[in-house]
């Protein structure tokens, strides 16, 4: 597969687009507006993801009760998917506030399209005690957990040895692609970047809400972090990483993005990148 065909068959696996069960797609013709988008941008493939609450494992009847109401929404917007848009692959997961120390992950359906990969994220944007301890437990319990979004959070930027202690002990992370242009403030587009440039992201995700008013920024994301030399690191992290998370395989390493420190530098990157994103057509 040529390297532009790659780059229009990108997997997403964080998103909200079951229509109706949290702050996501509010219907079935959301969903449809929304894969149309992603399918624009070159995203053909999703591994969309619900919120739910860790503490909800705890509680046999309540965890039923929620998991049978999303997967009615998922099988209704799966079917018209199909209609509509055959060639959208479109499958689920959860994104699991991790709530409580311990939530029980043994139901498939919580899991990432039915593998052993979590997607979890912390109360309030904060990152409270233990949870290096808390990740551990996860990957002692047989699952991967990826930490959703953690440029996001609360002081991070302050503390990034909280990452390293995360990635010592099994967990992955997901970056978010809007971080990168100012999406969510400038704390977190500086940790993003630091993130790539460390090497120590394993995915990049929109994190879409299925909303008609919210931009999915993965075209602005590309360009930014193409234009930085970073083609290879994008190839990683949003077509082979998530595919071999479908596989039921750990993400590989994506090399360091480039520092940019003046303007040979940001020449060079311009000439590394090649056909890059901004000049092909999606």
């Amino acid at each position: 597969m040529i390297l532009a065909e790659v780059r229009e068959s990108l997997i997403d696996i964080h998103s909200h687009l079951v229509p109706g069960v949290d702050d996501g797609a509010k219907h079935v013709p959301a969903v449809l507006a929304s894969a149309e988008r992603m399918a624009q941008v070159g995203i053909r493939r999703v591994v969309t993801t619900p919120h739910i609450r860790g503490s909800l494992t705890q509680d046999p009847g309540a965890l039923e009760q929620r998991l049978s109401s999303v997967s009615l929404a998922f099988d209704e917007a799966k079917e018209a998917l199909a209609e509509h848009l055959p060639d959208f692959e479109y499958q689920r997961g959860h994104e699991v506030l991790i709530d409580i120390p311990e939530p029980d992950f043994s139901d498939r359906r919580i899991r990432m399209a039915g593998t052993s990969f979590v997607l979890v994220e912390w109360p309030r944007l904060g990152i409270p005690p233990g949870t290096p301890r808390v990740l551990r437990w996860i990957r002692d319990q047989g699952y991967r957990p990826i930490v959703a979004h953690p440029e996001r959070y609360h002081g991070i930027g302050d503390r990034l040895d909280i990452v390293d202690e995360w990635r010592s002990v099994g967990a992955y992370l997901q970056v978010n692609y809007g971080s990168f242009v100012g999406r969510y403030g400038s704390d977190a587009q500086d940790v993003a970047l630091r993130l790539l440039r460390a090497g120590a992201a394993d995915y990049l995700s929109s994190d879409f809400h299925g909303q008609s008013n919210l931009k999915i920024y993965k075209k602005e994301a590309w360009e930014l972090i193409g234009e930085r030399g970073g083609e290879e690191v994008l190839l990683t992290l949003c077509r082979t990483n998530p595919e071999r998370l479908l596989m039921n395989l750990d993400p590989v390493p994506a090399e360091p993005l480039p520092k940019m420190h003046g303007l040979m530098d940001r020449l060079r990157g311009a000439m590394k990148l090649g056909d890059s994103p901004r000049r092909s057509k999606r």
